[in-house]
């Protein structure tokens, strides 16, 4: 180890700071697939529950809730990424938390903990309401929580005065519901994640591009002779979009990520679904990947 690096991570051990080691694997193959096993015993998903992987991404299953890149073909069987797995073991977990977990912990001591923490403990079996003497949350029935629900509703002078929060992980049916419930109550406040992510696109893009969403498709990849990537981590948010990279990069086309952080999969990235790569720990090195480091000016 060169002098350099012993005072630097001396100086990193003295800030407290985690020592970053140099990384020379490509990103995703045998590391990727390590980390699903993990993932999966961490979240104590049962052997049963595997098969839902199978599904995912599917014609006859479900998208993943990771992120929206589309599909082709659906050639492959397994039509996921680390990430996927990751999401979908947090919805499969065997791990619940039960009226007698909340019987040992008050808010305040929760609110301490992180997000990541807090859904560590498991997926929450009752329903539960908060109880502001005990600052703890209490066990409540179906029955009351719809009238308690109801009882808040009804005292409002104007339906537009409540808003009706939704997730992305709900399936459409139950959106489906839940919207015409909404609707028929007097409203359409209907704050949900795509709202939170979109509204600013639907704002902001008619006046530059014409149409407030995205206008490339996924065939556009096997057309494009330049790519510019921007706003996103591809390998970190996107990692299935390596995929389309890397056929890219492999007929010639010029791509250009304009990011801060200079992503291992944007160089080099084993696709688990190539068993020539994984066996061979071979690696497509995209060479024809630019960064701008600091601006769109400074490509390097």
């Amino acid at each position: 180890m060169k002098n350099t690096d012993i005072r630097r991570n001396a100086s990193q051990k003295a800030r407290g700071d985690a020592r970053i080691e140099p990384y020379t694997h490509p990103a995703a193959g045998w590391g990727a697939l390590k980390y699903v096993a993990i993932n999966l015993i961490k979240e104590k998903v049962t052997g049963g529950n595997y098969r839902t992987l199978l599904k995912q991404n599917q014609l006859d299953g479900f998208d993943c809730p990771g992120c929206a890149w589309p599909d082709r073909e659906h050639a492959s069987t397994f039509e996921f990424c680390e990430n996927g797995v990751k999401a979908v073991a947090a919805e499969a977990t065997s791990k619940r938390v039960t009226p007698a977990f909340f019987a040992q912990h008050t808010v305040a001591e929760l609110m301490a903990q992180s997000d990541f923490e807090l859904e560590q403990h498991g997926r929450l079996t009752d329903p539960l309401v908060y109880d502001a003497i005990s600052d703890r949350y209490v066990p409540i029935g179906w029955n009351e929580a719809f009238d308690l629900i109801a009882s808040h509703l009804k005292r409002l002078d104007d339906p537009n005065e409540a808003a009706f929060y939704t997730s992305g992980r709900a399936s459409n049916e139950a959106a489906f519901l839940y919207q015409l419930f909404v609707r028929i109550y007097g409203t359409n406040n209907f704050p949900d994640c795509s709202n939170m992510c979109h509204e600013a696109t639907s704002r902001g893009l008619p006046g530059t591009v014409g149409i407030g969403k995205g206008t490339v498709t996924l065939d556009d990849f096997e057309h494009a002779d330049t790519l510019l990537i921007f706003g996103q981590n591809s390998a970190t948010n996107h990692p299935r979009m390596l995929g389309e990279l890397r056929e890219c990069a492999k007929r010639g086309a010029t791509i250009v990520s304009i990011n801060p952080l200079k992503e291992r999969g944007l160089e080099r990235f084993a696709s688990p679904q190539h068993p020539v790569e994984m066996l061979t720990w071979a690696a497509r090195r995209s060479a024809l990947c630019l960064f701008a480091r600091k601006s769109a000016a400074t490509l390097r």
